[in-house]
């Protein structure tokens, strides 16, 4: 079976050959901005679940700054996690941002000038969820860049109570694979798949995170982020 890592570079590899990615550059170990992500965006607000949703969780990483200023402009509230999670997440609430202004509201380097850090205690119900991904499998298996923070923030709304919730990527069609990718119980999966061309029903079989799995955090992974101590005390004082 082929490893995630050899996935990741095998899609980094094709997509810099083929010139697919765009800035920022080099599109090794990172989430990789790709040609199309406009239009892919486009497919995901097309979407019922979309439509209806209130709350939508998306990264912070440049191939979703076009679906972050859509939701902006769609007038719902968009969470985005702060970089390796260190103090939750930041809101941005529609009415916080000037008209003509969502696509700097939503950029990483102006987030928290027109959004705020909220208390984990202060997180709305989220309605839809999307996770960066290096490649995606058409069952809904998810290869990100290697450091489980989308699987980590899944897991972090579950512990919190948030009920399962769909999950979308948005990728350029290049990264989608046929490999037979390794499973982890704590992986998670996508339910949507879109692309510059289309949008892609997984069908998932897979089940998502429904929590942190405990047992697997380390002492440094709960210095480094705070935010795992801060659930962890919430959830001990709601048994």
């Amino acid at each position: 079976m082929i490893t995630k890592q050899e996935i990741r570079e095998s899609t980094w590899k094709y997509l810099s050959e083929n010139k697919l990615g765009r800035f920022p550059f080099p599109l090794q170990n990172r989430i990789p901005n790709f040609k199309g992500a406009e239009k892919a965006a486009q497919f995901v607000t097309l979407m019922p679940e979309y439509k209806e949703a209130n709350v939508i969780k998306v990264n912070p990483d440049a191939p979703q700054l076009p679906l972050r200023t859509q939701i902006i402009k769609d007038r719902k509230v968009l969470l985005v996690p702060t970089p390796r999670l260190k103090a939750g997440f930041i809101m941005i609430r529609p009415e916080w941002v000037p008209i003509g202004e969502e696509k700097k509201a939503a950029s990483l380097s102006h987030m928290k000038t027109y959004g705020k850090e909220i208390a984990l205690s202060d997180l709305p119900p989220i309605d839809l969820f999307v996770a960066g991904s290096v490649a995606l499998h058409k069952d809904g298996r998810r290869v990100g860049k290697g450091e489980g923070y989308a699987d980590r923030e899944y897991a972090i709304i579950r512990e919190l109570g948030n009920p399962d919730v769909p999950v979308i990527g948005t990728v350029h069609s290049a990264q989608l694979t046929d490999a037979e990718l390794p499973k982890d119980p704590f992986d998670l999966t996508v339910d949507w798949i879109a692309t510059e061309h289309e949008l892609i029903k997984t069908n998932s079989t897979y089940e998502k995170p429904n929590g942190i799995q405990w047992d697997l955090v380390t002492e440094k992974e709960l210095e480094e982020m705070p935010v795992l101590r801060e659930i962890w005390e919430l959830t001990r004082r709601k048994e």
